[in-house]
């Protein structure tokens, strides 16, 4: 199937299915009315999908129906109940989910035999195709279906295939490491302000900082102490502070959040 034959369906309308469908309108990959929405409160749901033009679904058997990718995005305890009345419907669709830690032998459980599915974890910035999308190695997916997923995924930004026993660790990268990276700006900025530069100029300087060395490091492929050692002279500025964040432990700092999160 070609992209621009393709429909794609949400069930559930809350923050990240509404990150991904803003970033296939704003990106060009879908038309808006490519794209269907369902979720429990039908008022809100037009509030949100108006400002897209995408459609407001009045149920999810009509999302469902109307799809041909089928993204699952309500909470891991609403799943099952859910798509238990669409399974008929779903046996011809393509089932994708975002919900985080329901991998491929969960979301099977809640499907017929034979529904190709696939799970998925996005984050936030795949609303203006700048995304991280990890995707399980396990799927149940043929080629051309992959294929259309895999060319759907890529216009939101990056697509990282992990194993399953590695979805979580990548997710908290991925999908919390944005909360992370804005504290650094916000950082970052408050001491440029503190030493007299306007909040609006430190907020942009930090941002296209960030994302610039990020890209540079995805383009060429340097190892990241490397592009740290090409700023920092002896005796120069960079490595006082380095120093000042090492004695700080930042780096410990940031381990210790996942740490956190991922239970250690």
């Amino acid at each position: 199937m070609e992209l621009q034959n393709a429909k794609v369906g949400f069930i559930g309308f809350g923050n990240m299915a509404q990150a991904m469908a803003q970033g296939w309108v704003k990106t060009g990959a879908l038309k808006p009315g490519q794209v269907y929405a369902s979720a429990r409160n039908v008022e809100k749901l037009k509030r949100n999908t108006e400002p897209l033009g995408i459609h407001a679904c009045a149920s999810t058997a009509e999302a469902a129906e109307q799809a041909d990718v089928l993204v699952v995005a309500v909470k891991p305890y609403q799943i099952s109940e859910v798509l238990a009345p669409l399974k008929e419907t779903l046996q011809n669709k393509i089932v994708v989910s975002v919900a985080v830690n329901y991998p491929f032998e969960s979301l099977k459980h809640d499907l017929l035999p034979g529904t190709a599915h696939l799970s998925t974890l996005p984050n936030t910035p795949v609303s203006i195709g700048e995304g991280i999308t990890i995707v399980e190695q396990t799927h149940s997916l043929d080629a051309d279906q992959y294929a259309l997923v895999e060319t759907l995924l890529s216009a939101l930004g990056l697509v990282q295939p992990v194993e399953t026993a590695q979805m979580s660790t990548a997710g908290t990268l991925s999908g919390c490491g944005p909360a992370f990276a804005s504290m650094f700006i916000e950082a970052l900025a408050d001491g440029a302000v503190k030493h007299g530069l306007p909040r609006d100029a430190a907020y942009q300087l930090a941002s296209q900082m960030i994302a610039g060395t990020g890209k540079l490091q995805r383009e060429t492929g340097a190892h990241p102490g490397a592009m740290k050692d090409a700023v920092t002279s002896p005796g120069g500025t960079t490595i006082k502070g380095v120093t000042a964040l090492e004695k700080h432990g930042f780096r410990g700092a940031v381990i210790e959040a996942f740490d956190a999160i991922e239970g250690e």
